[in-house]
């Protein structure tokens, strides 16, 4: 069993979906995340095992990765790609209840901006870790990000913002949801985005990547 997790790991980590896809070439014609998630829950290990023994470490591996330059977007984007097929077979115990995530991020990109690659990339990259992630999607006002924490009370909140000009938006909505939700937890980031933005707008966590945000995620339910 061990051996099959150590297998799944390292098919999420070199991004390989399942058996057909031809990427990694190093495991060409293997089988790939989709395909070892289902063998390992038909061997009776838990969901919460997979998620945590193999899917966690990862995509933390591909988190520090990128961190460290040594990977880049597209190489995270297989991986998420990856993980996401192993998810698959997964959400449908979490989504019974018979399994429990760490917690609920809620997350999206701000008023005005229609930018989703990072956003993608720190979702895929925060449920890979454990989370449940609600995904507001690109233009998202106070509105409906404190619907959302109306929704899903025990939240974390993430904000992203691609454009200089959408800054103002970000400030914004912090402000509306700290003061309706002042014990939310708002973390920021996005190419414009610095640590010295996010002290000034009053959010929580600023990030430079996704891998940060996921470590910050994880220090909170510790």
């Amino acid at each position: 069993m061990e051996n099959l997790l150590e297998m799944l790991r390292e098919a999420v980590e070199l991004g390989k979906v399942d058996k057909k896809s031809p990427y990694p070439p190093q495991l060409r014609d293997q089988n790939g995340a989709y395909e070892l998630a289902r063998l390992a829950l038909e061997q009776g290990i838990k969901p919460d095992e997979i998620l945590k023994k193999a899917l966690v470490p990862a995509m933390a591996n591909v988190g520090n990765k990128f961190s460290r330059k040594e990977i880049y977007v597209p190489l995270m984007l297989i991986s998420a790609k990856a993980m996401g097929a192993a998810m698959v077979h997964l959400k449908p115990f979490f989504q019974s209840g018979e399994t429990k995530r760490k917690g609920t991020f809620i997350i999206g990109t701000v008023t005005g901006d229609l930018h989703d690659i990072g956003k993608n990339l720190v979702s895929m990259m925060i449920e890979g870790g454990g989370w449940e992630v609600i995904d507001l999607g690109v233009d998202v006002g106070p509105e409906k990000f404190i619907k959302a924490i109306e929704d899903h009370p025990a939240a974390v909140v993430g904000l992203s913002a691609l454009l200089t000009t959408t800054m103002e938006n970000m400030r914004k909505i912090v402000v509306d949801i700290k003061a309706k939700y002042s014990e939310i937890k708002i973390l920021v980031g996005g190419a414009p985005v610095t640590q010295e933005f996010c002290n000034k707008i009053g959010a929580d966590f600023y990030s430079p990547d996704p891998q940060g945000a996921v470590n910050y995620l994880n220090q909170i339910v510790l």
